[in-house]
């Protein structure tokens, strides 16, 4: 469309402060469908500030142990209520990939990075202590790594507890602290939960129920506590803007059987309060059927919660069921209500993996523009 098309003729003759103000109200696929329109409004978006979305992002990468071919991924809007198919990251394996606060990791053949939606990889020093699967935070220009498991001969070393490895991205380098503590029964990725809040580093064990936390000023880690609300069966920890700590999981009480249920929890005392309980319609219709199918939680099994900012998202990770997701939005403030809403399916065709990377993040214009993610809609 070129500027001097009617239907734009009236929006180009606002004050450029007008239509800055007006334009960043959008969700960002609309603002990348828009910066089509003309090349005042390119010149336009393109210049906006590169403030994050207020509203994180639910990331999806789905890997195919045998054909890099089958990977795919996927980044779900909250604000258009829409999907975007984003270009598989390229070059390096993808069988050890971990995604962070707008970044992309990989642990072998070397530890090294990227932004997730323009791929420019960054190795970095040799690790210290090489990690398959850590729990993984950004921080500051630093990036914490806790847990994971190490191998002998190609073999995991399940036994092997390596220290807490900081890297500082400025000075390239590492520093080694003490290790995550004894009492939780595994190191490995797949049953540990992680969050990042008022400068500590929380893991908690999706099975047991044990919490400790890394301080990032001190190099510490708290004492082991257990989190266990009523009926819990597994649960994930998640960070809800700076300063709030969720636990999303699933129940299984004799008034009210299956349940998924949000808690906030109180740091130090771990001491927790409920927030919100996902309608029983979006929680079967998760994982199919009903509540009177199956009389054990197994199912819910496949079940997976991660969060940020003031966004929970619960989905499904069985392959076979195409991800379907559900999104809640928490209201903490003035006795603010939480708000539950289904997401849309997966733009097809959607492949089967054998492993699913999932995170939020918040995201920026400038990070969607220069990428080559393709707006799907709807």
């Amino acid at each position: 469309m070129s500027d001097t098309n009617p239907e734009s003729s009236n929006f180009n003759a606002l004050n450029t402060d007008v239509t800055e103000s007006i334009l960043s109200l959008l969700p960002i696929p609309s603002l990348v469908r828009f910066s089509s329109v003309s090349k005042l409004w390119r010149s336009i978006i393109t210049s906006l500030p590169p403030s994050p979305s207020p509203s994180p992002w639910l990331f999806l990468f789905g890997i195919h142990n045998t054909s890099s071919f089958h990977n795919q991924s996927f980044a779900f809007d909250p604000l258009s209520n829409s999907w975007l198919r984003l270009p598989f990251p390229p070059s390096l394996p993808s069988l050890h990939l971990l995604g962070s606060d707008r970044f992309l990791f990989t642990t072998a053949p070397r530890f090294s990075f990227s932004p997730f939606l323009k791929p420019n990889w960054r190795f970095t020093s040799p690790v210290p202590f090489p990690r398959i699967n850590p729990l993984l935070a950004v921080f500051s220009s630093n990036l914490i790594l806790v847990g994971g498991v190490g191998s002998i001969g190609g073999l995991v070393n399940i036994d092997d507890r390596s220290p807490v490895q900081i890297y500082d991205t400025t000075l390239d380098s590492w520093q080694l602290c003490p290790p995550l503590p004894q009492s939780f029964p595994s190191a490995a990725h797949e049953s540990l939960s992680s969050a990042l809040c008022k400068r500590r580093f929380y893991v908690f064990d999706i099975n047991s129920s044990f919490i400790s936390s890394f301080s990032l000023d001190t190099h510490t880690w708290s004492d082991v506590q257990t989190l266990r609300p009523p009926g819990l069966l597994f649960a994930f920890l998640n960070s809800c803007g700076d300063d709030t700590l969720v636990l999303g999981g699933m129940c299984n009480s004799s008034d009210r059987g299956f349940s998924f249920n949000l808690w906030r929890i109180e740091e130090g005392s771990m001491e927790f309060s409920e927030i919100a309980i996902m309608p029983e319609a979006l929680l079967f219709g998760l994982v199919g059927g009903d509540n009177e199918d199956e009389d054990d939680g197994n199912r819910f099994r496949s079940l997976k919660c991660v969060g940020a900012g003031c966004l929970v998202y619960v989905f499904n990770e069985d392959g076979h069921k195409k991800y379907p997701a559900c999104v809640c939005e928490i209201g903490l403030e003035n006795g603010g209500k939480c708000r539950w809403r289904s997401v849309p399916p997966l733009p097809s065709p959607v492949n089967k993996f054998h492993k699913l990377v999932s995170f939020c993040s918040t995201v920026s214009i400038t990070d969607v523009f220069h990428s080559d993610a393709t707006h799907i809609g709807a």
